[in-house]
């Protein structure tokens, strides 16, 4: 519980205001390679993530042959609790990677970012 004082010219208020912990926030994203192939993956940190792929030291085996990587998509999984927000992204991830063909994902890229 915070408390804020207020004053103004005849009175003092004083404001309880309950603290709530911040959303936390994961990401489910979709790079395109520069061999044009597909790299679906999650994170907790989208820009972060996007220049470790691209860079020398850091990213994913697969991507380390096919850069530069162009983020294409990504869904944003905002929840109470840092498990969870992570557990949704992780779930996402797995549906794309194992259920959606490259064409069905070629439609999810077409239709934008959620």
């Amino acid at each position: 519980m915070w408390t804020y004082q207020v004053k103004t010219d005849t009175m003092l208020i004083a404001i309880m205001v309950n603290q709530t912990e911040c959303d936390m926030i994961a990401y489910t994203y979709i790079l395109r390679c520069s061999d044009g192939t597909l790299y679906t993956g999650w994170t907790t940190d989208l820009d972060r993530r996007v220049k470790e792929h691209n860079s020398e030291d850091c990213g994913a085996k697969y991507t380390k042959t096919r850069r530069p990587v162009k983020l294409v998509y990504y869904e944003r999984f905002e929840e109470d609790d840092e498990k969870e927000a992570k557990r949704s992204a992780m779930k996402r991830e797995w549906f794309i990677k194992n259920k959606l063909t490259k064409k069905q994902k070629e439609v999810l890229i077409a239709g934008g970012s959620k």
